[in-house]
């Protein structure tokens, strides 16, 4: 049996400006994780899930019409990935065969939580890494990296694919999106091994050692969100406020820069400003938009974690789900959990996963 695994992921900053092409985020991969074991069968294949088995399926209505939204429903990004891995593995001369796909993933709690630590990337991740393994398909982590992105996006349909980074790389993350108008015109002409082979257009993924005193908290505040779903409200509102979004744009890049030379000066004071900054630039991206990012209880962890003289922010798309605090890891912070847990706020016990291939 093949056993692959791929960790979950919370951004730091540069929400929803890193969906743009080139603007930076900082992203970090988390010791959770989805695993994806694989063996060999001779009469038929299955894909089979304790956690994914009883998935909700979210459903809009047009008109008289009921629209199901994939986006949510983590058999479409592993029915992808496995589509994409074997388009590789067929391109590369090996002969296909069934199999037993196992997943199970501790990304969520035993209860059915959801945490929002993105585990449509890391199934994504896990099981083209499992099915590259089966084939006896070495592959290096960037061209990983571009065939899971690959497949996510063919669900997806819009986001970074930062969250593929994180699953891929490991450990802190400075990354810039790809030019997704060029991928779509490329695929038209090109295998997908040579695809794979490509510089991609404005992508950058760089590890990031963060400074030795920083230490990362993590509250959840028990109100999954869906991040498609917030992403294609601030699509709509960036066509109608145009100005204003272009200036969120900016003030973003300046913000993660000066982030980004923080974590490379080993500066934690530097790394908690900017934090603070973009706090105030989601703010008033939800502002203009009228999109829920800072809920009142991810709003409140935040005040309560600056109170203990840390940098805090909502984290991803916000809406709910995750926030994080960055402090200094020399100051105690019992306290704080507790001041959280008062107000109905989780501490969740992860620390930074870094990956190795």
């Amino acid at each position: 049996m093949i056993t692959a695994q791929a960790p979950g992921k919370l951004y730091i900053a540069g929400e929803y400006a890193v969906v743009e092409t080139g603007l930076p985020a900082v992203i970090v991969a988390l010791n959770q994780f989805v695993t994806v074991s694989i063996e060999k069968s001779a009469d038929f294949g299955s894909i089979a899930s304790k956690q994914y088995q009883e998935n909700s399926l979210y459903w809009l209505r047009q008109g008289d019409e009921m629209v199901f939204d994939n986006r949510d429903n983590p058999f479409h990004y592993i029915l992808s990935a496995i589509r994409l891995t074997e388009k590789y593995a067929l391109e590369a001369g090996k002969r296909l065969s069934l199999y037993h796909l196992q997943i199970n993933s501790d990304l969520d709690s035993a209860d059915g939580k959801k945490y929002g630590l993105g585990s449509s990337a890391a199934v994504t991740v896990a099981t083209i890494k499992a099915l590259l393994a089966y084939y006896e398909l070495p592959l290096a982590k960037d061209k990983l990296y571009k065939l899971a992105a690959i497949a996510h996006l063919d669900v997806q349909g819009n986001g970074s694919l930062g969250d593929i980074a994180a699953s891929v790389y490991g450990g802190w993350i400075a990354y810039q999106a790809f030019d997704r108008d060029w991928l779509q015109a490329m695929r038209r002409e090109s295998s997908l091994t040579e695809l794979l082979d490509l510089e991609w257009p404005q992508l950058n993924i760089e590890l990031l050692t963060p400074p030795e005193n920083l230490q990362l908290m993590i509250g959840w505040t028990g109100s999954p969100a869906s991040t498609s779903q917030l992403v294609d409200k601030i699509t709509i509102a960036k066509a109608k406020k145009r100005r204003a979004y272009q200036q969120f744009l900016n003030q973003s890049t300046a913000c993660l820069q000066a982030m980004i030379a923080g974590f490379k000066q080993k500066d934690l004071t530097i790394i908690q400003t900017q934090i603070k900054r973009n706090r105030e630039l989601l703010q008033q991206l939800s502002d203009f938009s009228h999109v829920s990012i800072e809920t009142p209880l991810l709003k409140k962890m935040c005040n309560l974690a600056e109170e203990f003289g840390g940098a805090a922010k909502s984290s991803g798309a916000g809406g709910g789900d995750c926030g994080i605090a960055i402090l200094d890891a020399a100051q105690p912070t019992q306290q704080l959990a507790v001041n959280w847990e008062n107000n109905g706020i989780e501490q969740l016990a992860l620390a930074v996963h870094n990956v190795t291939i």
